[in-house]
C-alpha cells in the first residue's frame, strides 16, 4: 500500500468530463504473454509477504480502542475516519482504522463480526487484488470492509453479482451495516426504469449484475457519443446549450469488487455485451423452413463438417455443389449463393450443435438461452447472425425481428476502464495469469477460517450413460436412505437432470430439481438442500453464492454428499460445485460418477485413447488423466476464443473511430 492518496493518483487525472473511466491502451500478444509468465513469479514472491498479517494485526490491535465506545461516540469515530480517509485516501493507517470501526458496527448491527482471515480478503481487495477464499468463507461479509471504507472515503462503489438475486439478498443483509456507517445503499434489477437506476448508482454503494452494469454503461456511452473532449462540454455549458452527461445513469467507473469473479471475467469473456436495435429481416419463415428441409438431406462428413468445440458448421465441396443445384433447380440467381451458403451453414449448425434443453429452452413460445455456466436462462439474450431466428423455425417458435448492433464491448475492455478493481472467487488459481495479462489482477490466496474436513471418495468411470445413472442412483440412494444424509446431483444440462429425476422416481426417490425451468425458486431449493435425507438435483452452477446451512443431526451422519455426473469444461467449476459441501469446517463428502461417452471426453479425447480406455479398468488415476487432458484442451481453445473475442472488439472499435462513432 503507498502512501500517495488513491484519490489523488487516480480519480482527479481521469476524472476526464462527466465520466471518470481508464482509457483503453494499445497493448501488443507479447504484453500479455509476459504478465502471464510474471505471475508465476508474482504468485511466488506473495507467499513470503508478511504485509497482510501485519495489516491483521494491526486492526486486531485496534478493536479494543473501539469495544467500550457508546454508539454516540462509535458515531463520532466514525466521522473522524471519515474525514481521514477523505483527506489523506487508502493509506494503510487510515483504512486499518476504517477496517476496526467497520468490524465494530457490524458486531453491534447485523450480529456478525469480521473473522481474520475476512479482513485479509477485504485488504487484498483495497490493494487492487482477487481474493481466492475457499467456498462458504463469507465473500459477501468480506467484501463490506472494502466497499464501506472506499466509499467513506468518497469513491461510489459498485459491487458486481452473477444475478439479480444475490444483488438483492446482499444489499439487504448489508444494508443496515452500511446505512449505521451512515452511507447510502442502491441495488440494480432487470426492469427497473432509467430513473429508478439512475438513482440506485447516486448511492454510495451500489449492488448490481455484471450484465445490468455493462448494459447501462453502454447505453451511457450511446448518450456520449457526441462528446469529444471536456472543453466541448464547458463550452455548451457557456453557451447555454445544455450538458451532454445530465440524461447518464452512472457515475464513472471508480470502484468496483467482482463476486465470483473467475465467472465474470473468464467464462462470460467469450461473449460481448452488445446493444442492439431491430434491423431489416433478411429471412422470412418460409426461407427459413426451407434452409431447414435442405440442410436435413445434407449428410454429415460427406457434405458438411461439424465442430463441436467451436459449434460451427462448414460445408464441404460436394454440399457447396449441392447448393448451386438446388439454386439452378429454384432458379434463383447466382448473386443469392453466397447468402445461402450462411443460411444454410448456420442451419446446420443449429440442428447439430444447439440442442433443446441443454444450449436453450422454449418457454412460453419463446426461444430462451441457456447460459452454460450457470445454468440460468437470459431471455434478454439472443444469437447473432440469424442463429437464433434459425433455431425458432426449428422450434416452430414466432420469429423475432433481426437485430443491428448500436453499441458493444467485450467484458474485458469494460472492466479494465475502472480506475480501482477488486474480486473475490474461491476458484481462481487455474485463471491466475489469464486474470493479470488480461485485467492486471493479482490473486490473494486467502487462508480458510477452519481447516478443510471435505472427503473425496476415488471418481468411477464408465462405458456408457446408462451405467452412469444407474451408479448415480445407487448412490444417492445409500447416501440419503440408508444414512440419512443430503444430496446434492450435479449435472450439466436441463435434459440430464431430466432424465436423471426420471430414474430416480422410477426408483422410488423422493426429491428436488432445480435447474432453468425452476430458477425462480433458486435460493430457496438450495438453501433446503442441506436438510437430512434431502435429495436433490440441480445443474452444476445453479444457486452459486446460496449457502447450504445443514439440518439437525446431519453433521453427524457426515454432513452434505455431493456427486458430480459429468466434468466441465473447466475444472474449477468442478471444484465449485464440490465446496458445496464441507464448508466452513462442516464435514462433507463428494465424488464424481462419470461416463466415457460424456459430452466433455467425446469432444476433448482422441477417438483411440477412448478405445484404450474401454479395454482398460478405469482406475482412478487413469480418470484423472483422461479429465486433466479433456479439460486442459477445452481450457486452451476456450482462452484463444476469449483473446479473439478481445481483438475483434478492437478491431471493430478501430473502424467505428474512423467513422467518428468509437465508444
Amino acid at each position: 500500500m503507498t502512501g500517495q492518496s488513491l484519490v489523488a493518483t487516480h480519480y482527479q487525472n481521469h476524472a476526464n468530463g462527466p465520466y471518470a473511466e481508464l482509457a483503453d491502451t494499445k497493448e501488443f500478444a507479447m504484453d500479455r504473454f509476459l504478465r502471464s509468465v510474471s505471475t508465476r513469479l508474482l504468485s511466488w514472491v506473495h507467499r513470503f509477504d508478511s504485509t497482510p498479517r501485519r495489516f491483521a494485526d494491526q486492526v486486531e490491535g485496534l478493536a479494543g480502542s473501539y469495544a467500550g465506545l457508546s454508539e454516540s461516540a462509535l458515531q463520532t469515530q466514525i466521522g473522524i475516519v471519515t474525514k481521514k480517509l477523505r483527506r489523506h485516501g487508502l493509506q494503510q493507517q487510515q483504512v486499518a482504522e476504517s477496517f476496526a470501526l467497520i468490524r465494530e458496527v457490524a458486531t453491534r448491527v447485523i450480529g456478525q463480526r469480521h473473522y481474520p482471515v475476512q479482513i485479509l480478503g477485504g485488504y487484498a481487495l483495497i490493494r487492487g487484488h482477487i481474493a481466492e477464499m475457499a467456498t462458504g468463507e463469507g465473500k459477501t461479509l468480506t467484501a463490506t470492509l472494502a466497499a464501506a471504507t472506499a466509499a467513506l472515503g468518497g469513491i461510489p462503489v459498485h459491487i458486481v453479482t452473477v444475478n439479480d438475486y444475490l444483488a438483492a439478498r446482499d444489499a439487504e443483509e448489508m444494508g443496515p451495516l452500511y446505512r449505521a456507517l451512515g452511507l447510502s445503499v442502491g441495488v440494480i434489477q432487470n426492469g427497473l426504469s432509467s430513473d429508478e437506476k439512475r438513482a440506485a448508482y447516486l448511492s454510495d454503494i451500489t449492488y448490481c449484475t455484471n450484465k445490468e452494469l455493462g448494459f447501462d454503461y453502454l447505453r451511457d456511452r450511446l448518450l456520449l457519443k457526441d462528446w469529444p473532449s471536456v472543453g466541448c462540454l464547458q463550452l455548451r455549458r457557456l453557451l447555454g446549450l445544455g450538458d451532454t452527461g445530465s440524461g447518464l445513469m452512472l457515475r464513472g467507473l471508480h470502484f468496483a469488487i467482482i463476486d465470483e469473479a473467475d465467472s465474470v471475467l473468464i467464462d462470460e469473456a467469450r461473449t460481448p455485451l452488445i446493444i442492439s436495435d431491430q434491423g431489416k429481416d433478411f429471412y422470412d419463415m418460409n426461407r427459413l423452413n426451407d434452409a431447414i428441409a435442405f440442410a436435413k438431406r445434407l449428410r454429415h462428413r460427406v457434405d458438411f463438417d461439424l465442430f463441436p468445440k467451436e459449434r460451427v458448421a462448414r460445408l464441404k465441396l460436394i454440399g457447396l455443389n449441392r447448393i448451386r443445384e438446388h439454386q439452378a433447380e429454384n432458379g434463383n440467381e447466382k448473386t443469392l449463393e453466397p447468402v445461402w451458403v450462411d443460411l444454410v451453414s448456420q442451419t446446420l449448425a443449429a440442428l447439430y450443435l444447439y440442442l433443446r434443453d441443454q444450449h436453450y429452452l422454449v418457454k412460453d413460445g419463446a426461444v430462451q438461452i441457456i447460459d452454460e455456466y450457470t445454468g440460468r436462462l437470459m431471455p434478454d439474450r439472443t444469437w447473432e447472425y440469424g442463429l437464433h431466428q434459425i433455431i425458432e423455425a426449428k422450434e416452430n417458435c414466432a420469429i423475432s425481428p433481426q437485430r443491428k448492433t448500436l453499441a458493444r464491448i467485450t467484458y474485458q475492455r469494460f472492466f479494465r476502464r475502472y480506475l480501482h478493481l477488486a474480486g473475490m472467487t474461491g476458484t481462481g488459481k487455474e485463471v491466475a495469469p489469464e486474470l493479470w495479462a488480461v485485467y492486471r489482477l493479482k490473486s490473494s490466496m486467502i487462508p480458510p477460517h477452519r481447516p478443510s474436513q471435505r472427503v473425496y471418495y476415488p471418481p468411477r468411470l464408465f462405458r456408457t450413460q446408462a451405467e452412469k445413472w444407474q451408479a448415480v442412483v445407487e448412490s444417492a440412494q445409500y447416501e440419503a436412505l440408508e444414512r440419512g444424509r443430503p444430496v446434492l446431483i450435479g449435472t450439466r444440462s436441463v435434459e440430464a437432470s431430466e432424465r436423471l429425476s426420471g430414474l430416480l422416481t422410477a426408483a422410488g426417490l423422493c426429491h428436488q430439481v432445480l435447474n432453468a425451468r425452476q430458477d425462480a425458486e433458486e435460493a430457496c431449493l438450495v438453501a433446503a438442500a442441506g436438510q437430512a435425507g434431502c435429495l436433490t438435483v440441480a445443474t452444476n452452477m445453479a444457486g452459486r453464492g446460496t449457502d447450504i446451512k445443514l439440518g439437525h443431526g446431519v453433521a453427524g451422519q457426515g454432513g452434505l454428499h455431493i456427486i458430480l455426473t459429468e466434468f466441465s469444461e473447466a475444472g474449477r467449476i468442478d471444484r465449485q460445485f464440490y465446496g458445496r459441501a464441507g464448508r466452513q469446517g462442516d464435514p462433507g463428502s463428494a465424488e464424481a460418477i462419470v461416463a466415457l461417452d460424456d459430452e466433455l471426453f467425446q469432444t476433448y479425447v482422441p477417438a483411440w485413447f477412448r478405445f484404450f480406455f474401454k479395454q482398460q479398468n478405469a482406475t482412478p488415476w487413469l480418470i484423472y488423466v483422461c479429465r486433466y487432458l479433456a479439460q486442459s484442451r477445452a481450457e486452451r481453445l476456450h482462452a484463444a476464443m476469449r483473446d479473439q473475442t478481445l481483438k475483434s472488439d478492437r478491431e471493430i472499435e478501430q473502424l467505428l473511430a474512423f467513422a467518428g462513432k468509437a465508444l
